[in-house]
């Protein structure tokens, strides 16, 4: 949220190789085993950052933990239908990358997602608990593809939807596979 430049990371993970590929449009691509030396990677990032700001100074592995900004190891779950009401009104297409989410659903109705606090999904094979709206932050003013700001996402969602959420908070009830396509049903 205070960078707006980090916006524009995107990272691809390869699970076999143990490699992160991170992106950039003014770095060069940069390929690198987390768990190594972590040089290459806040070599990399430094220009990034303004120097008003903390610097990066190291790589972190949380075991059994994923980092989440809830207090909770949680997933986002982003509504299609929201995003194209919200861009709608801003009068300019936003990427459904700016809301940072891990998974991406579409046939709903605009912020139906809402609706579902407290209750049990099922998706693929998997069940996921909803907890709360997802309050969001200035990181989403940014275009993820530049990482310069240019919408007022909290404005427009303040102005014409009364509330500065997007998207869904979800625990992890049971595990399973989450693929393309699947349906969403309550349990």
């Amino acid at each position: 949220a205070k960078v707006a430049s980090l916006m524009a990371i995107d990272a691809q993970s390869d699970v076999e190789a143990g490699t992160v590929t991170l992106r950039h449009p003014e770095r060069p691509d940069l390929c690198l085993d987390p768990d190594q030396d972590p040089a290459p990677f806040l070599d990399w990032v430094k220009p990034l950052m303004p120097e008003s700001r903390a610097q990066s100074a190291r790589l972190v592995r949380v075991p059994d933990r994923g980092m989440a900004a809830t207090d909770y190891p949680s997933l986002s779950l982003l509504n299609l239908a929201s995003n194209e009401a919200l861009s709608a009104k801003m009068g300019r297409p936003l990427s459904i990358l700016r809301w940072r989410g891990n998974i991406v659903m579409d046939g709903l109705s605009e912020w139906q997602e809402f609706d579902w606090i407290g209750r049990t999904l099922r998706i693929g094979s998997a069940e996921l608990k909803v907890h709360e709206r997802i309050e969001r932050c200035l990181a989403t003013a940014t275009n993820p593809d530049t990482g310069e700001r240019d919408a007022d996402t909290l404005g427009a969602l303040n102005e014409h939807f009364g509330h500065q959420d997007f998207g869904i908070y979800v625990t992890v009830v049971a595990s399973g596979d989450i693929r393309t396509g699947d349906a969403i049903e309550f349990v």
